[in-house]
């Protein structure tokens, strides 16, 4: 099995950050950054068929999650702390259901437990809107345009804003109708109450993908769980708000494991 592409820098306990649809390892990277100096192995990886990561097939979570436990197993760590965006919150719920001994520690943001029915008209509609501009012949760079200003709050940096298109830009048409098409298959709300390790649910108040009523249902469903609400950020908190979200961040790593 190929491993995927990934950057690495500082040196501690690990924490892996999975990228949400129009990302890559570098929507990370003010996170990266923090925590390296921070005292932590900060590790950002490209899903599949993103940056330099070979692409898989077929193009499913089952696929990706092998491909994200394989990349845990090779940083020999023993159990990292997985921090999922929006579709890589989908990753990591599949990740800690198959292979809950590989995470000790849970962050999803911007993440919801499904997507719903993948025949529903909702879901069709969905993929319609993110793909038309693509079927109309514009680029992954005018998409990004078009749907990162869509996306975020009033509070939000216009740096963050920046890299967030540049990072979209980057993407592969390809994969990302193979990744749309697998968003919508996602389901594991009924893996939530198995959850059982310290995990982190951070919200942004302007989130329309994954609203912070469907966040705060999610961590009622996980034993333990904090569930915190980002003010005037939407759905790209660690880039609208670099600071505020690694604050929230670094003093969730730095609890105790165990759950009170």
């Amino acid at each position: 099995m190929t491993l995927p592409a990934f950057t690495t820098l500082g040196a501690g306990p690990t924490v892996l950050m999975l990228h949400g649809i129009g990302g890559g390892h570098l929507a990370f990277a003010p996170q990266v950054e923090t925590l390296a100096s921070s005292g932590y192995r900060a590790v950002a990886w490209d899903m599949p068929g993103y940056g330099r990561s070979a692409p898989i097939e077929p193009y499913t979570f089952k696929g990706l999650a092998q491909r994200c436990i394989a990349l845990i197993d090779s940083l020999q760590c023993g159990s990292v702390t997985l921090v999922g965006h929006s579709m890589g919150g989908m990753v990591a719920q599949e990740v800690v259901a198959r292979r809950p001994e590989l995470v000790a520690k849970l962050v999803l943001c911007g993440t919801s437990p499904s997507f719903g029915k993948p025949d529903g008209d909702w879901q069709r509609d969905f993929i319609a809107q993110r793909t038309a501009p693509l079927d109309a012949g514009k680029t992954m760079g005018e998409l990004a345009e078009l749907l990162v200003p869509q996306m975020v709050g009033p509070g939000s940096l216009p740096e963050g804003l920046r890299l967030a298109t540049h990072c979209m830009a980057q993407v592969n048409p390809s994969t990302y109708r193979r990744a749309l098409e697998a968003l919508v298959t996602f389901d594991r709300r009924d893996s939530l109450a198995r959850i059982h390790v310290p995990t982190l649910l951070l919200a942004g108040e302007y989130d329309r993908n994954a609203p912070p009523a469907v966040m705060r249902k999610m961590a009622d469903a996980i034993a333990g769980s904090t569930y915190l609400e980002m003010k005037g950020i939407g759905h790209l908190q660690n880039l609208e708000a670099p600071d505020d979200f690694d604050g929230l961040l670094l003093n969730f790593l730095a609890l105790p494991r165990q759950l009170h």
